[in-house]
């Protein structure tokens, strides 16, 4: 009798994994390409910010931190290039911009050489620009259909009464075209108080608004947090005792909420009209739905997540990795055409 053919050994199958069939060898797994994620930010130490970084490094990416004020800006014939503390700026495949409204100006130069230079910014300079301006950005949704507290913007000292009228009348808020965290919003409850806080405010050049005081709302707003075309978290601002501005930053609470679906219809139809990706929506609850308030390019999440117990650092890593590819791809293009 022939002797037998030594038949090969099968490797041993681990213990709760299922052996591939005949035929099927195990394919290795593609490793996935690790991007560089930039975040404009004026501290890393900032919550915000060190939360961002957080969430990068867990999903295998690289992140930088950028001081807005130490990116220099450099043009000539050609392409546009960028230095930070004199290394040269390369390699970034999305930038997250924080751009606090103190350096407005400078932090929408760099966000627009950003994209001049094809990278993906998560919130185009136009969008970040009319976010600030509170007054543009109500023209906006105004224009849109979405509800808002009646406002009015004037420069006629001696009509301050009909003014007052078009708003509902007394008591009044008056806000800052470009305040933020609540700075700058006041409310008056008499005719001499609005008329003495509206020549003091002309009297130093600032841009003001008179906006209609939402009684059933007094006290208290919504936040969303809007993501791409999601609101990833909501919750509902208190005002401290003895104040009517609801802002964390002014001492207020706040709780998480499950939004309403028109008040996430509203939330996100505001995000898109002002062309943001990432929003911080406020809206007061008004006796027929949402009433529109205010719009943030750079929302800041610590009360949020705190409130939530939602990864909202996360979403927003994840959302911009996202655009980075779809947002790429367009800006290569538009580069191949234009060469």
């Amino acid at each position: 009798m022939p002797p037998r053919k030594a038949q090969p050994k099968k490797a041993p199958v681990p213990p709760g994994a299922q052996a591939p069939e005949r035929g099927d060898a195990p394919r290795p797994k593609r490793p996935r390409a690790k991007k560089t994620v930039a975040i404009l930010s004026r501290k890393r130490s900032l919550y915000s910010t060190r939360r961002l970084v957080e969430a990068i490094k867990a999903r295998g990416h690289r992140p930088l931190v950028f001081d807005t004020l130490r990116c220099c800006l450099l043009l000539a014939r050609g392409k546009p290039r960028m230095t930070y503390r004199g290394a040269e700026v390369k390699g970034v495949d999305v930038v997250i911009p924080r751009i606090g409204a103190s350096i407005t100006a400078y932090g929408l130069a760099v966000v627009n050489h950003f994209e001049m230079m094809d990278v993906p910014v998560l919130n185009p300079p136009t969008a970040i620009a009319r976010s600030r301006d509170k007054l543009r950005a109500l023209q906006f949704l105004a224009r849109a259909g979405l509800d808002m507290p009646r406002t009015v913007m004037a420069h006629d000292r001696g009509n301050v009464r009909k003014l007052v009228q078009e708003v509902g009348g007394l008591p009044v808020i008056i806000k800052l075209i470009k305040g933020t965290q609540g700075v700058g919003v006041m409310i008056a409850h008499t005719l001499p108080e609005v008329q003495t806080i509206l020549d003091t405010f002309w009297d130093l050049g600032q841009e003001i608004v008179l906006q209609e005081f939402v009684a059933e709302s007094e006290g208290r707003d919504v936040r969303a947090l809007v993501v791409g075309d999601t609101v990833v978290g909501a919750m509902r601002r208190k005002a401290k005792k003895g104040e009517f501005r609801s802002n964390i930053h002014r001492g207020g609470e706040g709780r998480a909420i499950t939004l309403p679906p028109d008040y996430v219809e509203a939330a996100v139809k505001a995000a898109r009209i002002i062309g943001l990706e990432v929003a911080g929506v406020d809206m007061l609850e008004g006796r027929e739905g949402p009433r529109l308030m205010e719009i943030n390019s750079s929302p800041g999440f610590e009360g949020l997540e705190g409130a939530t117990g939602q990864d909202i650092a996360g979403n927003i890593v994840e959302h911009a990795l996202v655009y980075a590819g779809t947002r790429g791809s367009v800006l290569m293009a538009r580069a191949g055409r234009a060469s």
